[in-house]
């Protein structure tokens, strides 16, 4: 995997081409916004690793993650449901209940 900003990044049968801004499941280009893509990026930066919510919300929006705010939450469960929607037989998206979300394709 290269994660350096701008390079290819590959996590399983993910291919996440930062310039593009494109993200290929197999193959096939998923649609994500913005926020989804760039949610994956800060994941993927990170792999097999355990990232806080209040880190990929620092990374995917550029700010400070507020008490009581649940966006990253409600990223991840986007992005997760389009990510198994593509390839159903891995998940990709893991959460640690109390820590935050590592993404770690498994099957």
């Amino acid at each position: 995997m290269q994660t350096s900003q701008g390079e290819l990044v590959r996590v399983g049968e993910l291919e996440i081409r930062p310039l593009e801004g494109l993200v290929l499941a197999d193959g096939r280009a998923l649609v994500l916004s913005v926020r989804e893509f760039d949610l994956l990026l800060a994941l993927a930066s990170h792999v097999g690793r355990v990232v806080s919510r209040e880190e990929l919300y620092r990374q995917a929006w550029g700010g400070t993650l507020r008490s009581g705010d649940r966006s990253c939450d409600v990223y991840v469960h986007k992005l997760r449901t389009k990510l198994e929607r593509a390839l159903p037989q891995q998940r990709f998206i893991h959460t640690h209940v109390g820590f935050g979300y590592r993404l770690d394709p498994a099957q």
